[in-house]
């Protein structure tokens, strides 16, 4: 999780100019605390602030070519790098051990064409002195945020947050996942184009073995780190398949021998709420070093001005949620831990809302989750990248990896339906898939727990103060 800043085609070059888009990507300071970087080449700015996972030692950008004509700064993480590196070995020389790295050399071979090569998520800008031109891409589903916006002076502008475009933009807008911007092509083009964007609806059959395969890749890969980490344990279905996975197979990966086999997991909620009692059970069947954090509803409405600066939304779903994450995640931070795995993403895979027992047929459920999928960017991803970049933490998402979306939306939606008589409850597809009896990965209970409507598992208390809250702040008067 880093913060970046690009700035191209900028009429002036003066050092003022220069030290503008400096002070404009320090606002990104949060996102990467641990070292800053900009490059000038004429009216072109590269700037990124970083929060170092891997290669923490050797990976500070912006990153560049053997001979300096290219340049990248990103926001990203690349799980197939080390793959990507012995494909280049003798014909590329790395300078560092950053997972973004791989980025340069497969421009310089497959030109704007390589992205959808790239197994990871990441948002970047390359810039090319050679022939003066520029390439932004951000990744499928948009899990790392980005941001294009445009100077009076004709410049373009990209950045991780609209904070640092805001001031100095005439208009600026989100940039859209899956899509890549080429300043040769004078616009965008989508470079991620699974079937299911479409929307068609699939006939691929359930094989509950290659859903679960998907999703333990999904897991294992996003263990690649340099530093401490942990996962995020609600208690939920979501949450509690993660951190079994991650338990379960973390003993055969790089980061054991590093930081050793026990597993820290953290939960946060009101006093006595459901979370808490739920992730507590998980962590002791899991063997977890298991940190309950507790809130009140006045620490969570001291902090709600923070969270909207942090997130750049009023969505008020969005903001809720969002409050109890950035509270947490400060915690976290405290016990030196950077890096945390999380279960956003299921739901709107796998049509886990309680509504979705409603749809009628499996096209309009799949198209249901086609749109909830496209709108993540928008929400979840927002929420939880945000609320725990605020304090330089980097949370990873492995429902949202790339292979396991093409699984999970390529199968026939009408095993994703509801169905009281076949004893199908939402998600039956992934709770089927994980019931082990041999080696199980949670006891049966949770693996089936139905989720519960209207509430809210850090404490019922804390969507009541809130009301309680707004409407001391609101009359509710019309104003003429």
């Amino acid at each position: 999780m880093c913060g970046i800043l690009a700035v191209l085609g900028c009429s002036d070059c003066s050092q003022a100019r220069r030290a503008r888009i400096l002070a404009c990507s320090r606002r990104l300071k949060h996102r990467g605390p641990d070292w800053s970087g900009l490059y000038q080449h004429e009216g072109n700015f590269l700037a990124q602030q970083r929060l170092a996972i891997v290669s923490p030692l050797s990976g500070d950008q912006p990153l560049f070519n053997e001979d300096r004509t290219v340049v990248v700064v990103a926001n990203g993480e690349i799980y197939n790098h080390k793959n990507v590196r012995k494909q280049f070995t003798g014909a590329h020389s790395f300078s560092t051990g950053s997972d973004c790295e791989v980025i340069i050399p497969l421009y310089e071979k497959y030109g704007e064409n390589f992205v959808d090569m790239l197994d990871g998520v990441f948002a970047f800008v390359l810039y090319d002195t050679r022939d003066r031109t520029y390439v932004a891409a951000r990744d499928a589903i948009g899990v790392n945020p980005l941001y294009i916006g445009w100077g009076s002076d004709g410049s373009v502008w990209m950045s991780s947050e609209m904070k640092a475009l805001n001031e100095d933009c005439v208009r600026f807008e989100i940039f859209p996942p899956g899509h890549l911007y080429s300043s040769a092509a004078g616009g965008f083009r989508r470079w991620y184009t699974p079937h299911w964007f479409q929307e068609q609806v699939p006939r691929t059959p359930y094989q509950p073995l290659v859903l679960r395969e998907a999703f333990e890749k999904a897991v294992i890969k996003r263990l690649m780190t340099d530093v401490p980490f942990g996962v995020l344990l609600s208690g939920g279905l979501d949450s509690s398949l993660v951190a079994s996975v991650t338990k379960r197979h973390l003993v055969k990966t790089d980061a054991a021998g590093k930081f050793g086999t026990e597993l820290h997991s953290f939960v946060v909620g009101l006093e006595g709420s459901p979370d808490l009692k739920a992730a507590r059970e998980v962590a002791d069947y899991l063997g977890t070093t298991h940190h309950e954090f507790h809130f009140t509803v006045q620490d969570g409405i001291d902090a709600i001005e923070e969270v909207i600066y942090h997130d750049e939304t009023y969505d008020v779903t969005t903001i809720r949620a969002s409050t109890p994450m950035f509270l947490m995640a400060r915690k976290i931070k405290s016990l030196g831990v950077k890096m945390v795995l999380s279960g956003e993403g299921s739901d709107e895979l796998l049509g886990g809302y309680l509504y979705f027992h409603f749809a009628p047929n499996r096209e309009e459920l799949h198209r249901e989750t086609c749109r909830k999928v496209k709108a993540l960017h928008q929400y979840d991803c927002l929420r939880a990248n945000k609320a725990t970049s605020a304090w330089g933490l980097e949370v990873r998402v492995p429902f949202l990896d790339k292979e396991f979306v093409d699984v999970a939306m390529g199968m026939d939606p009408e095993w994703k339906m509801y169905d009281k008589n076949l004893g199908r409850i939402e998600k039956w597809v992934l709770r089927k898939a994980f019931d082990d009896e041999e080696h199980p990965y949670l006891p049966e209970h949770i693996l089936y727990r139905q989720k519960e409507q209207f509430s809210d598992g850090v404490g019922y208390n804390w969507i009541d103060g809130l009301k309680a809250f707004t409407e001391q702040q609101v009359d509710g008067r019309r104003r003429s």
